[in-house]
C-alpha cells in the first residue's frame, strides 16, 4: 500500500539510468503534445464562439460620404438587391497599386453602364486597417464617382483578407457579387466570363426546378459560385519559379486536396463571383479571416450543395505581393483548422 504512494523519483531510482531518461523524455513529450492539442482545440472553440457572436450581432457599420460628410448606413446581404453587380476589393496598404486597378475597373463599368441601362454597379473597397494612404486614395474615387457607385468600408485594424472580403460581401447590394484583388492582376473584363457561367448555370438550375418556379425565380435567388482560375498557367509558373517554391506550392495543393477535396484546381485565385443567395449562405458561415478562406468557401459550397464551376482567366504577376514563404505555414495551419473544426462538428454549418 505504501509503495503505491512512492513518488516517481523513488521508482526511477530502481530503473537503469538510460531507462529513467527515456521515461522522463517520453513523459515530457506526452505532456507537451497534450498541452498543444488542448491549446489547438481551445483556439478552434474560440473561433466558433466568435462566429456565433458575429452572426447574432447587429451591425453598426456605415459608409462615409466625403462629398456630403454624411454617414450612409450599410446595407445587409439579407436585403433585396439594389444593383446588378457589386465588386468587392479588399485592400491592405495598397496606396500604390490601387489607383491603376480602380481606374481601369471603373472605366469598364461606366462603359457597360452607358451601353446597357439595366447594368448598375457598385465598387466596395474594404480597407483592412491599412497604415499607409490607402483610405485616402479610395475616398478620392468616392469623390469622383459618388457614393452610390463607389463606397469605402474601414475596418479600423488589420484582420486579414478573408475578413475584408466577408465584410464587403455582407454589406453589398448586388445581384451578383465579385471579389477581386486590389492589384489588378486579373483584368476586370474577365468578369464577363464568370458572369456568362453564372447565367448558364442559373438556366440549368431553373429548368431542373420546374417551369412553375423558374419564371418567378430571380438570378439573385439562385445559389451559384464561379471561381476564376490560373490553373492553365501552371506549366509556365513552374518553369519560372524557384524549385523550393514549386515544392512548397505542390505540397500546399496536396493539403488543400485532402482538406476540401477535388473539383477546383486553383482555390487561391482572387477573382470569384457569387449570386446573392450563395454569398448569403457562404459568408454568414465562413470562419477563417486570413489566407485560406478561399479553401473554406470551396468546402462550404460542397457541404451546402452550391453549384460551383472553375473558369480560366487572364492573370499577370504584379510586384508587391504580400505572400511570404512563412505564409505557407500559416496556410497549412488554417487548413488543419478547417479539417478539424468542421470534421469534428465543432463548427456548425448553417443552411
Amino acid at each position: 500500500m505504501a509503495a503505491a504512494a512512492w513518488p516517481l523519483s523513488a521508482i526511477a531510482g530502481f530503473l537503469p539510468t538510460s531507462l529513467s531518461l527515456t521515461l522522463l523524455v517520453t513523459t515530457l513529450v506526452v505532456v507537451l503534445v497534450l498541452g498543444a492539442a488542448a491549446v489547438f482545440f481551445e483556439h478552434i472553440r474560440k473561433i466558433g464562439c466568435m462566429h456565433s457572436l458575429e452572426r447574432s450581432a447587429v451591425s453598426d457599420a456605415f459608409f462615409e460620404d466625403p462629398n456630403s460628410l454624411k454617414k450612409v448606413p450599410c446595407p445587409s446581404i439579407f436585403d433585396p438587391p439594389e444593383k446588378y453587380i457589386s465588386l468587392i476589393v479588399p485592400a491592405y496598404n495598397e496606396e500604390h497599386r490601387l489607383p491603376e486597378a480602380l481606374t481601369e475597373t471603373l472605366n469598364y463599368l461606366k462603359r457597360r453602364s452607358a451601353a446597357d441601362k439595366a447594368f448598375s454597379y457598385e465598387v466596395l473597397i474594404v480597407d483592412d486597417g491599412s497604415t499607409d494612404y490607402t483610405s485616402k486614395v479610395a475616398f478620392n474615387f468616392v469623390k469622383q464617382h459618388k457614393i452610390d457607385n463607389v463606397r469605402v468600408l474601414l475596418l479600423g485594424k488589420n484582420h486579414g483578407k478573408g475578413e475584408a472580403v466577408r465584410k464587403g460581401m455582407l454589406h453589398s447590394r448586388g445581384e451578383l457579387l465579385l471579389m477581386l484583388d486590389a492589384d489588378g492582376a486579373t483584368k476586370v473584363t474577365d468578369l464577363e466570363k464568370l458572369e456568362d457561367q453564372v447565367h448558364a448555370l442559373a438556366k440549368k438550375v431553373k429548368s431542373s426546378t420546374g417551369a412553375s418556379t423558374s419564371s418567378s425565380q430571380k438570378l439573385s435567388d439562385v445559389e451559384i459560385a464561379v471561381f476564376g482560375s490560373r490553373a492553365h498557367l501552371e506549366k509556365q509558373a513552374l518553369a519560372t519559379r524557384k524549385w523550393y517554391r514549386n515544392f512548397l506550392m505542390k505540397g500546399f495543393h496536396l493539403v488543400v486536396l485532402l482538406t476540401a477535396g477535388s473539383g477546383i484546381r486553383d482555390t487561391q485565385c482572387g477573382f470569384k463571383m457569387f449570386t446573392r443567395a450563395a454569398a448569403r449562405k457562404l459568408f454568414t458561415n465562413i470562419r477563417l479571416k486570413r489566407w485560406c478562406f478561399d479553401v473554406e468557401i470551396v468546402y462550404l459550397c460542397k457541404h451546402l450543395r452550391i453549384p460551383m464551376v472553375e473558369v480560366s482567366v487572364n492573370w499577370t504577376e504584379i510586384p508587391g505581393s504580400k505572400v511570404r514563404m512563412t505564409s505557407i505555414l500559416h496556410m497549412v495551419f488554417e487548413l488543419l483548422l478547417i479539417k478539424v473544426g468542421y470534421g469534428l462538428g465543432i463548427w456548425k454549418i448553417y443552411s
